[in-house]
């Protein structure tokens, strides 16, 4: 019988001295307490380990009976007393063991457990481990360190619950084991802080550290994957839960406000391997990131921010994570890059930003990230988004920002639709500079000029997709006919009268011959498909489409005929805006040398 055996080891160790327990002794201890267990007999193992004269046993061979405890305890249900009996075992042997061979062998069952038991082995022995922490005098820092390590590594592959229904499921178990991790670090937490109050040159930094990379850690996983937005029907959300307590974690330890304001690469520690050193700059910036928008966003932690920055400082300052979240793709990352973007925006008057804040990488690349989105991102209501935070940062800058930002999107967006958003923000620009009192000398003038080259010109000339760029071209139009009305040739404040001929040349005249190509080439098509159809006798002829080397869904003839039509359609468009922006020139040219002569 299993108890028998027991008891025959343990009366043959009670006779020995510590220091002469062999391996064997080890092993014969293990196999009959593993035997115990499966057995049912968790009521007399637990006799055994309480009982006084077995304490030094206990103490060098209890921590061996840990995996075969936590294995039984997941195999009896919740009410039954088996399972209740293991469970006083387990608080017994962390009472009673080395805490030394104990903690390796918690965080050894830890590391070997994965799948849908990781957060239910994990909330099971946070207590114990928390126990022989607290125990540890040697090493303290390192252990914790590890201990939240390793527990944050085995929860980082699990999928974070997203939806309500998810959340509130929580299949796995990770929002609850989330915050029972943070309940398992509060008395190192507390230590720290003790600390600290005992003495304002707190030097003890190695608990102080782990915690922070504990909360770094964190804020990649869960939060920064999280729904972090008040859900209705859930009255304590888990992850805002957890976001509060990781950031109140950060303001204990005095290390808050000094991570929003530190620029992540200061923070990141060196490592000799170039790989690792890139990986941990890409964590920290993740987590940085992810703080931000806890506090500026969903005002975690606002409390106990100094009211004392300019609303272009805190831009400035969130520059760097904005464009660490626009750079991603989930929909729970770019999502909270957006808002942070948003939100900072929203804080500042309109033309307040000075141009001078274009000298800084993050305000040229965030824009353009934008504009990624805009048009590239598969969801619509983020690429509106986008669309909408775009035209709230430009309204932001002062005059000379808002040119140096127009030259610079033009340049780099190599998207027809983007450029002819950016012509009418031109446009719009132009118009408050001619209806204003006060002069502005970059939408007028010589630096008006300088920007109507980008606008007023085909890319290719005559050979240029007029198809493609007809966004980019009817905008162009727009504005020269706008031009042409507005500014009188004898005001010819916006010098564009002074530059006709060039735009003529470089832009009319191509147009014109490029319109005329165009027609004539979808004309013959229109001819060739219609002729083909007549001799197949059908218009269900299906053929092949491929666009930008990825084949298109097929099409019948007649689909393709209503494509060229279209086509057709949007050349006689801007062919009749070309003939009145033509038509006003002359007319206005006309009336001038007839008051010249």
């Amino acid at each position: 019988m299993a108890v028998d055996e027991l008891q025959a080891i343990i009366q043959r160790c009670q006779i020995l001295e510590e220091a002469d327990f062999k391996g064997e002794d080890f092993n014969l201890f293990l196999v009959a307490g593993q035997k115990c267990l499966e057995d049912g007999y968790a009521a007399q193992l637990l006799e055994v380990i309480q009982n006084e004269k077995n304490k030094v046993i206990i103490k060098n061979m209890g921590w061996n009976l840990i995996s075969p405890l936590v294995r039984c305890i997941f195999m009896y249900k919740q009410e039954d007393d088996k399972r209740e009996h293991c469970l006083r075992i387990l608080d017994q042997l962390a009472q009673l063991c080395n805490p030394k061979e104990l903690f390796l062998g918690l965080l050894e069952q830890i590391e070997q457990t994965s799948g849908e038991q990781v957060c239910q082995t994990v909330m099971l022995l946070l207590q114990p481990l928390q126990t022989v922490l607290l125990k540890l005098q040697n090493k303290k820092a390192y252990s914790v360190g590890l201990s939240l390590a390793m527990i944050m590594n085995q929860l980082t592959p699990l999928p974070v619950p997203y939806t309500k229904q998810q959340i509130q499921e929580d299949k796995l178990g990770l929002c609850r084991c989330c915050n029972a991790v943070v309940d398992f670090a509060k008395p190192f937490v507390n230590e720290v802080v003790k600390n600290m109050e005992k003495s304002s040159e707190y030097n003890d930094m190695e608990l102080k550290e782990e915690l922070i990379k504990f909360c770094m850690k964190a804020l990649k996983y869960p939060l920064l994957t999280a729904q972090l937005e008040q859900l209705e029907g859930i009255e304590e959300h888990p992850f805002r839960h957890f976001a509060t307590e990781i950031i109140d974690i950060l303001w204990n330890i005095g290390e808050l406000i000094p991570l929003v304001f530190v620029h992540h690469k200061d923070k990141t520690p060196h490592w000799e391997n170039q790989e690792f050193a890139d990986i941990e700059r890409k964590n920290s910036a993740d987590s940085l990131a992810c703080l931000s928008y806890l506090m500026f966003v969903q005002h975690f932690g606002v409390e106990c921010f100094p009211v004392v920055f300019s609303p272009s400082y805190l831009l400035l300052c969130n520059m760097t994570h904005i464009e660490v979240l626009l750079k991603r793709t989930e929909e729970s990352v770019l999502s909270k890059g957006l808002d942070l973007f948003e939100s900072c925006l929203l804080r500042m008057e309109d033309n307040s930003l000075l141009h001078h804040y274009l000298e800084f990488r993050d305000f040229i690349n965030v824009p353009q990230d934008l504009v990624k989105i805009m048009t590239l991102c598969p969801m619509e209501h983020m690429r509106k988004k986008s669309l909408n935070i775009l035209q709230l940062f430009i309204d932001k800058f002062d005059t000379e920002g808002k040119y140096t930002l127009f030259r610079c999107l033009l340049k780099t967006s190599n998207h027809a639709g983007v450029e002819g958003y950016i012509i009418k923000n031109i446009k719009d620009q132009i118009h408050l500079a001619l209806t204003k009192e006060y002069d502005n000398i970059w939408f007028t003038g010589h630096h008006l000029i300088s920007l109507l080259d980008l606008v007023l010109s085909l890319p290719e000339g005559a050979e240029s997709d007029l198809l493609q760029n007809s966004d980019r071209i009817m905008a162009s139009l727009n504005l020269l006919r706008y031009l042409v009305i507005k500014d009188c040739e004898s005001d010819n404040q916006t010098g564009v009268w002074t530059t006709l001929g060039k735009i003529e040349q470089n832009f009319l005249k191509p147009l014109r011959v490029g319109l005329n190509m165009s027609k004539a080439h979808y004309e013959a098509e229109i001819k060739n498909k219609k002729e083909n159809r007549k001799e197949a006798h059908s218009s269900n002829t299906v053929c092949s489409v491929t666009v930008s080397g990825e084949k298109m869904p097929a099409m019948t003839t007649g689909m393709q005929l209503q494509v060229l039509h279209s086509a057709l359609f949007t050349f006689d468009l801007i062919e009749s805006v070309l003939a009145r922006v033509e038509e006003l020139i002359e007319v206005k040219t006309k009336a001038v040398m007839d008051e010249n002569s």
